[in-house]
C-alpha cells in the first residue's frame, strides 16, 4: 500500500465496495467503517514502525453486579470503583467495564475480540464449590452470575494468551480457575484479623516479593500494600507460581512463568494510583499483544 491508495482523494474517486444487506459470513468485516478522529480505528492498519504503539490498547475490567443506591433510586446495578478506571487510563490504557450477565465461550470470545488485556478486580467471595469446598460460616453469599461471567472470560483470555491482571478477588479468581483453593477464613489460619480492618478501613502489609519473578522485576524486593480480604489462596493453582507472601506466610501474589503477562496480587493497587507500576505492566503488555494481534 503506497500514500496515494490511502489517500482521501483516492477514497472518493474508487469507494469501497458498499456491504451487503443479507449477512453473508465473514462479508461484513470485510467493510470497516470510515475511521473517527481519534479512535483506534484511526491508528495506520500497516505496521509502520512505532506508530501502532501510539495506539492506547484497550483494557477490561470486570464489575459488580448487585443492589446499589444512587438518588431515588435503589436498584440491581453494574458498577465498580472508579480508582479502577483511573489506574488504567493514567497507565496509557482505555478502560472497558464488564458487567456480569449470562455467559458462554463463545459470549466470552466476543467480548475479548474487542479487549487487549483483562484485569479481574475485587469483589465477593467466590463460591466454593468452585473449588470443591463447603462453605464456611464467614463467607458470604456468592454472587455466582459474577463468578460464571469470570471464570469464562478468564478462561478465554488465557487460551489466546491474552496479558491479565487480577486484584484481591481477581487473584483467587485465577487461582481457583486453574484448580487451586482457598482459604475461606484467614483468622482461623493466621490468628488475627489484620488483613481486613472492616468498615472500609484498608490495612496495609508488608509484602515480600520473589526475587527473579515478573512481579520482581515490576515492584522490587517490598512495598508497603492496601488490603482487605478475609480468604486467601490455600493450595496453589496448576501452572502457577507464588510472587509474594506477607509476614504471615500468607500468599499475596502469583503469577504464570512465562512471556505472557498473567499476574494476580491479593492486595489493592488501585488504592495507590501514586505507584501505577502493576496498572503499567498489564497496559504495555496489553500494547504488545494489540501490536502482535493486528500486524500478524
Amino acid at each position: 500500500m503506497n500514500a496515494s491508495e490511502d489517500s482521501p482523494a483516492s477514497r472518493h474517486e474508487s469507494p469501497p465496495e458498499p456491504c451487503p444487506p443479507e449477512p453473508i459470513p465473514g462479508s461484513l468485516r470485510s467493510c470497516p467503517p470510515e475511521p473517527i478522529p481519534g479512535s483506534l480505528r484511526s491508528c495506520p492498519p500497516e505496521p509502520i514502525p512505532g506508530s501502532l504503539r501510539s495506539c492506547p490498547p484497550v483494557i477490561g475490567v470486570t464489575t459488580y453486579r448487585q443492589q446499589a443506591r444512587s438518588g431515588v433510586w435503589d436498584v440491581p446495578a453494574s458498577f465498580l470503583p472508579g480508582v479502577y478506571i483511573e489506574g488504567v487510563t493514567l497507565a496509557g490504557g482505555i478502560a472497558s467495564l464488564l458487567p456480569p450477565q449470562p455467559v458462554d465461550a463463545g459470549i466470552a470470545a466476543r467480548v475479548l475480540d474487542g479487549l487487549d488485556g483483562l484485569i479481574l478486580t475485587g469483589g465477593k467471595d467466590i463460591d466454593p464449590a468452585a473449588y470443591g469446598h463447603e462453605p464456611h460460616p464467614a463467607t458470604e453469599e456468592p454472587a455466582r452470575d459474577r463468578d460464571a461471567w469470570e471464570f469464562a472470560l478468564l478462561d478465554g483470555a488465557l487460551r489466546r494468551r491474552m496479558p491479565v491482571l487480577g486484584i484481591c478477588r481477581g487473584a483467587q479468581m485465577l487461582n481457583v480457575a486453574l484448580r487451586g483453593t482457598l482459604h475461606q477464613h484467614l483468622p482461623d489460619v493466621i490468628g488475627h484479623s489484620g488483613h481486613r480492618h472492616g468498615d472500609a478501613v484498608f490495612a496495609t502489609s508488608t509484602v515480600r516479593v520473589v526475587e527473579g519473578s515478573r512481579l520482581g522485576g515490576l515492584l522490587g524486593a517490598s512495598l508497603q500494600a492496601k488490603c482487605y480480604h478475609h480468604q486467601a489462596i490455600d493450595r496453589v493453582g496448576e501452572g502457577l507460581v507464588v510472587s509474594a507472601t506477607d509476614g504471615d506466610g500468607v500468599i499475596e501474589a502469583v503469577e504464570m512463568p512465562g512471556p505472557e503477562f498473567v499476574v494476580a496480587v491479593q492486595w489493592h493497587p488501585e488504592e495507590t494510583l501514586d505507584d501505577l507500576r502493576l496498572f503499567s505492566g498489564v497496559v504495555e503488555a496489553a500494547r504488545d499483544y494489540m501490536t502482535g494481534r493486528v500486524s500478524s
